[in-house]
């Protein structure tokens, strides 16, 4: 099948031309797109950071392309926010290689929460945590809390990084550190992201305690996200 290609900003430099014509197997997906135009010499790991559009709508790698569909790729938009940070890590978090290396002189307030291993929960010793997660979900999850920050509250950018396995006491467990030009929308990003994520975000916390474990009470999920709820929806219809 054939599909139109779209160069912009820098790759339509580096293609020489603003569009091209590419024929592809049946099947073929956005991904595929990429992964020719990865062996074109100039372009050659450059394209790790755009976007994909289809048809004028973003679209993921996976999506499977029909014959004349429009592909355009889309480097970083000059004059828009940055990218958000989002990461699930096994090793310590260490906010001052994460916050310094995202803020810009345009930046009045940067508010975080670094949430931190304490010793002790409903008046027992704690010994250490485990977190686990649905990672590909969580990220997931992440990502979308990020983007719909960015587009609530007057921000310039967003950093999300949440720790999984063995912490200790002490050690950081999520950071969230959020950049605005003004201290306001700084402090209601941040608080409701962090909320917003302990209640939708699929990471579970286990908590070892000198005489036993236990998986720590998570808060309840959103009415519309609750099975049950859910499962009365449908036996209504």
């Amino acid at each position: 099948m054939e599909i139109r290609v779209l160069f912009f900003g820098v790759l339509k430099d580096l293609a020489g031309r603003g569009s091209d014509t590419l024929t592809l197997p049946d099947f073929a997906t956005a991904g595929d797109v990429l992964g020719h135009y990865e062996q074109v010499p100039a372009m050659t790991g450059r394209l790790k950071s755009i976007a994909i559009s289809v048809n004028q709508e973003y679209a993921r790698p996976e999506l499977q392309l029909k014959p004349g569909d429009e592909v355009a790729l889309l480097p970083p938009v000059s004059g828009g926010v940055d990218a958000p940070l989002v990461k699930l890590i096994r090793e310590r978090i260490v906010p001052h290689d994460i916050v310094p290396a995202m803020e810009k002189p345009e930046d009045g307030a940067i508010v975080i929460f670094d949430g931190i291993v304490r010793n002790n929960s409903r008046g027992r010793r704690t010994l250490y945590l485990d977190y686990d997660s649905y990672e590909d979900m969580a990220l997931k999850q992440l990502r979308e809390l990020a983007a719909r920050a960015l587009q609530q509250f007057a921000i310039r950018n967003v950093a999300i990084v949440h720790r999984l396995g063995r912490l200790e006491i002490g050690e950081s467990s999520i950071l969230i550190a959020v950049f605005s030009a003004h201290r306001a929308a700084a402090f209601d990003a941040c608080r409701w992201l962090i909320d917003t994520l302990k209640k939708t975000v699929p990471i579970w916390k286990k908590e070892h305690f000198a005489d036993g474990a236990v998986w720590a009470d998570g808060e309840p999920f959103p009415e519309q996200l609750a099975a049950g709820t859910i499962s009365k929806g449908l036996a209504s219809n």
